[in-house]
């Protein structure tokens, strides 16, 4: 058995007769038994290259392969290897939690006793199992979003494809949903998860890619990426937008790369730590600028983004929905 679950070969898609290109020659490998994690903003191809690999759209040109199975030659194969789960549950909230996973059980053939014993193991591992005579209109957004998940694992597959799952959730929810995740990979699952959140991304993928307009920019572990800003970042907060701007051209001069600038809050990678701390404070007195707050700390994923992309996830320009994708 091959070490790579998901191989990705220069895949191209463009939509409105070649005048958007979601995806521009996109190549990768997904470890088996890993979260692999699509980073980037709306816009950047995360959900375009979920849809292709779970056969949803098909590719312009480029190969796509799940468990050696070819997304376009051999579709049903793929199916049959694959767990889905969206940014919205797309569960019938009609129906009860239970009555939702037998349905989804019929529609891909299962047999009846396992559809019947896989769910009550789904629902109690994912604590929905009081919930489950329930209708799903009563759930929450977590519980609906957990019952998806649980209907994409309903047939046991080696892949499951999450893109955004923790969208719109609170900050609970969205733990107890990573914690679900990382079980998964414990057991074996291979998991291909995009995301705008960094902090889920450092959290759970073991590598990372980041896609900006349809192009692979950088990829690499979470450490790996933090590494290529090569430095610590040296925060300033001041007490107006105005005044962070004038900050911001007054110490760029201190930075090892280009200062990032969000609201009152100007972000500046600095190799000499302290030091260029004393330095840039120093400039801004001179300049007659006060901030009201400094830190010095190390790079998160956030800075390694807006230092490749110039902008932070939630920044980028949305692509048209043209073929159900973003």
């Amino acid at each position: 058995m091959s070490d790579v679950a998901v191989e990705v070969d220069n895949l191209t898609r463009s939509f409105k007769k070649g005048d958007v290109q979601a995806l521009r020659g996109v190549s990768l490998d997904v470890p088996r038994g890993q979260v692999f994690g699509l980073l980037g903003p709306n816009g950047s191809g995360k959900t375009t290259m979920v849809r292709i690999l779970s056969t949803i759209l098909a590719p312009s040109t480029g190969t796509a392969r799940v468990e050696g199975f070819d997304v376009v030659t051999h579709p049903q194969e793929v199916r049959r290897r694959i767990g889905l789960a969206g940014q919205f549950a797309t569960v019938d909230e009609n129906l009860t939690g239970l009555e939702n996973l037998r349905m989804i059980g019929s529609l891909n053939h299962l047999d009846k006793a396992f559809v019947a014993t896989r769910s009550s193991q789904l629902l109690s591992e994912f604590n929905l199992l009081d919930a489950a005579s329930r209708s799903v209109k009563t759930y929450s957004g977590g519980m609906r979003r957990r019952l998806d998940l649980a209907a994409a694992l309903l047939a046991h597959p080696p892949v499951l494809f999450l893109d955004e799952p923790t969208t719109g959730l609170d900050p609970q929810s969205r733990q107890d949903l990573w914690s679900i995740i990382e079980r998964l990979v414990e057991q074996g699952t291979t998991v291909l998860l995009t995301t705008q959140y960094l902090e889920e991304a450092d959290r759970l993928a073991q590598q990372l890619v980041v896609l900006d307009h349809g192009t692979i920019i950088a990829q690499g572990t979470s450490s790996q990426l933090k590494e290529r800003l090569g430095a610590t970042v040296l925060s300033f907060t001041f007490s107006s937008v105005d005044e962070a701007t004038r900050g911001l051209d007054v110490i760029r001069s201190v930075g090892s790369k280009s200062p990032a600038h969000e609201g009152t809050v100007v972000d500046l990678p600095v190799e000499g730590g302290p030091a260029s701390a004393a330095d840039a404070l120093r400039l801004l007195d001179n300049a007659g600028l006060r901030p009201v707050g400094m830190t010095l700390r190390e790079p998160s994923l956030d800075d390694v983004f807006v230092s490749l992309t110039g902008h932070r996830t939630e920044d980028g320009a949305s692509a048209p929905e043209t073929g159900r994708t973003r």
